[in-house]
C-alpha cells in the first residue's frame, strides 16, 4: 500500500501519524481537513497534506483510516465514496464489519485497534480479519495482534479498556509511595520499573502462565506473599494500599528484631 488518507484526525490518528513517520513510513499522508489547527500541526511537523474535503482524501489516497468518533459515522459515510476494494480499516470502536460495509459500499473493510504508545511504536495493534498489506503497515506501530473474527475484536477491546484501567492503578501505587515520603519520580520510576519488570518476564517466559511467574516470587514466608494474601482477601476493589501497608508493617518489623 501506498499513499495513507486519514479521515478525522483527533487524538489517535494523531498518534498514528507521529508512529509511522517514527518508523520510517515515507509515503505520503493525506489529512482531512477537519480539526484544522491539529491538522496542520502534523502537515508542518511530518510532511503531511491536508486536503480540501474528505471525499478529496479518499480519491488520492491507496488505502484509508478512519478515526472519527462513533456517532460521527454516518455523517462522514455520507461524504465520501470509496473504491471498489479501496482498503478502509476502522478504529471506531463498537461498529462491526457489517456496519462499516453498508456505511462504505465496495470498500474492503477491516477494524484495528491500537493505543496512545502507537506514538512510540510501542503498541498492541490489534487488526481484524487478516489483511497482509494492513498488517504489514501498522505492525510499524507496535506488536501485532491479528484476530480472526470480531468476537474475539470485542474481547480485545475490553483488554484496550484495561489500558487506560492500569494508569489509575499505577497512580494509586505512586501516591502511596510519595505519601510514605518517597520524590514523587523516584515513586514513579520504582511503579514502572516494577510494572516493566513483569512485562519482560512475561514475555520472555511464553511457556508459563502469569500466575506461575507471580507463584515463583509470592513464595510462602515472603513479603510479597503477605501483600498478596490482602489483596485476595478482597477480590472484587482490591486495596493495594492495604497490600503495601502490609509489607511495609512487615518490613518495620522485622527492622525491629
Amino acid at each position: 500500500m501506498h499513499k495513507l488518507g486519514i479521515l478525522g484526525v483527533g487524538e489517535l490518528t494523531e498518534k498514528v501519524v507521529h508512529g509511522l513517520r517514527r518508523a520510517g513510513f515515507a509515503e505520503a499522508i493525506l489529512l482531512s481537513p477537519r480539526n484544522a489547527a491539529r491538522a496542520a500541526a502534523l502537515a508542518a511537523e511530518h510532511s503531511c497534506q491536508v486536503l480540501a474535503s474528505n471525499q478529496a482524501v479518499v480519491d488520492e489516497a491507496d488505502w484509508v483510516i478512519v478515526g472519527v468518533r462513533p456517532d460521527a459515522l454516518s455523517q462522514l459515510a455520507s461524504e465520501v465514496s470509496l473504491r471498489p476494494g479501496q482498503r478502509l480499516v476502522s478504529l471506531v470502536a463498537g461498529v462491526d464489519l457489517a456496519h462499516l460495509a453498508a456505511a462504505f459500499p465496495g470498500a474492503h473493510c477491516l477494524r484495528g485497534m491500537l493505543s496512545y504508545s502507537a506514538q512510540y511504536n510501542a503498541s498492541t495493534v490489534v487488526v481484524c480479519p487478516a489483511d497482509p498489506q494492513t498488517e504489514q503497515c501498522l505492525s510499524l506501530l507496535g506488536e501485532l495482534v491479528v484476530l480472526a473474527d470480531e468476537p474475539a475484536f470485542e474481547l480485545a477491546t475490553v483488554a484496550a479498556c484495561m489500558n487506560g484501567w492500569f494508569y489509575f492503578l499505577l497512580d494509586d501505587l505512586q501516591q502511596w509511595l510519595s505519601d510514605k515520603g518517597l520524590p514523587p519520580e523516584q515513586a514513579r520510576a520504582l511503579v514502572l520499573g516494577n510494572m516493566q519488570d513483569c512485562i519482560t518476564a512475561g514475555k520472555r517466559q511464553p511457556e508459563q502462565s502469569l500466575k506461575a511467574l507471580g507463584e515463583a516470587i509470592a513464595t510462602p514466608g515472603t513479603f510479597t506473599a503477605d501483600g498478596l494474601a490482602v489483596l485476595r482477601q478482597k477480590p472484587g476493589s482490591a486495596s493495594w494500599g492495604a497490600a503495601c501497608e502490609v509489607v511495609l508493617d512487615g518490613l518495620s518489623s522485622r527492622s525491629r528484631r
